[in-house]
């Protein structure tokens, strides 16, 4: 297997190596990659900002982690993945300052560039990624409303941007193999265009009909990208496991691998704050000029 490089020409061999020494959070990684099957790499966290307010851990303690006999797929607790390694850090003993807040089912850290608008959810259990169907189950924490819990105006780790975006990675776009979620900004643009795709009735309005022709649309990524195409749904809220719904309403269905799949959520937002509607986009590359990554929508910088 060829070592994947970041733009500081550090190969992915070299830089476990060196996160023994340095930790991941002292390094960086760079972005871009064209093509509606192209991946960008995952920014990874750096330094925490301060001043976060942890909150009571959930009632009854922490969700279920993936039992053992999932382990092939969705990675063992003696990894040594440096997102793993950071969670373990975080959860066992006393958090040390990269650890912005913990739960007994997440941890939330910087991401980089180090700024107020991109933050990394991951969960406290081992799970290398979308690609574990334990998260489909019942028994997974909602990892999204986490996020948005977080992300949110006046939440525990809040972004900072005019427009916030949640979005993961598929396993082939991905850099580092423990599941996260990223909170960063979106461009006004996409805000607007997601808005007149809701207006135009371009947006399932029920999961069922998430796959359906009519609802593959085009957003446009950073000047230069051109669009993409996303399976768009419009949800009230966040109550539903949305890896569940895309597995159960998209993947399944069609035949796809979950582990190609990328999603992003856009909270809808107006003059007056946040609408209460939840913009969900679905994309992989079987769709035509489809995509794997959340990375050609969210703003990190």
């Amino acid at each position: 297997m060829n070592d994947h490089k970041d733009s500081h020409g550090v190969s992915r061999r070299q830089f476990v190596t060196l996160s023994g020494t340095i930790g991941a959070a002292g390094l960086l990684a760079g972005a871009g990659a064209a093509g509606s099957a192209a991946a960008t790499a995952d920014p990874v966290y750096g330094e925490p900002l301060t001043g976060s307010c942890p909150t009571p851990p959930p009632p009854g303690g922490a969700n279920p982690c993936p039992p053992a006999q999932l382990q092939a797929l969705c990675g063992s607790p003696t990894d040594t993945d440096p997102l793993w390694r950071d969670v373990q850090s975080c959860t066992q003993g006393t958090p040390g300052p990269n650890c912005l807040h913990v739960t007994p089912n997440y941890v939330v850290l910087h991401g980089s560039p180090q700024n107020q608008q991109n933050y990394l959810l991951l969960p406290s259990c081992r799970i290398k990624g979308i690609e574990c169907p334990f998260i489909t189950t019942s028994a997974a924490a909602n990892y999204w409303n986490d996020a948005w819990e977080n992300a949110r105006s006046g939440g525990s780790v809040p972004v900072q941007y005019p427009n916030i975006g949640l979005g993961i990675n598929s396993q082939i776009a991905r850099r580092f193999d423990q599941l996260h979620i990223h909170m960063a900004g979106v461009r006004p643009s996409t805000q607007r265009r997601l808005q007149e795709l809701e207006m135009t009735g371009r947006m399932a309005t029920q999961p069922s009909q998430w796959a359906a022709s009519q609802y593959q649309v085009a957003v446009s990524g950073p000047p230069g990208a051109g669009d993409r195409t996303y399976r768009a749904l419009r949800l009230p809220n966040l109550g539903q496991n949305l890896f569940t719904l895309l597995s159960r309403y998209v993947v399944v269905p069609n035949g796809l691998a979950m582990a190609n799949q990328t999603l992003i959520v856009v909270p809808k937002m107006t003059a007056a704050g946040f609408a209460g509607t939840f913009y969900v986009l679905n994309s992989d590359p079987s769709l035509h000029d489809g995509t794997s990554t959340c990375d050609f929508l969210l703003v990190y910088r």
